[in-house]
């Protein structure tokens, strides 16, 4: 088993807002499209200080984090951030880990994209196939 990636896409929520609200107009909202590092370990996403900056997110606090090796380090905490994977997507706050030089898509968005890891073939597919399910508790 390797290393998994997946294309996704990131826009700033508030900007989607703001597009919804008449304030800027559609083609105004930041986004990029990249691949990212499937990372089952990581509860969020954690995004890299240049995406961040490129969709001119707000911080709205800093926050421990636990690294790969152990570790502990400061990193900030974004206002949610949009996530689109093929026809899916949901939002929720990224953490800005310093140094990190990957995008990680972690267990949190995964489950709330109703995603899975197919390990023997390294690739994300719907947890339930093409439907989108979501589990209400």
């Amino acid at each position: 088993m390797g290393i998994t990636y997946t294309e996704i896409t990131l826009q700033n929520t508030g900007d989607i807002e703001k597009a919804e609200d008449g304030l800027i107009n559609k083609k105004e909202v930041r986004q990029v499209t990249l691949q990212a590092m499937v990372d089952t370990g990581a509860g969020t996403l954690v995004i890299t200080e240049a995406v961040c900056n490129q969709l001119g997110l707000r911080i709205q606090g800093v926050r421990t984090a636990t690294v790969a090796g152990g570790g502990k380090t400061f990193c900030k905490v974004t206002h949610p951030v949009t996530i689109y994977w093929q026809d899916r997507y949901t939002a929720c706050p990224a953490l800005v880990v310093p140094g990190e030089n990957n995008i990680l898509l972690g267990a949190i968005p995964l489950e709330d994209l109703d995603l899975v890891v197919n390990p023997g073939k390294q690739i994300v597919e719907g947890a339930h196939g093409n439907e989108v399910l979501m589990t209400l508790k």
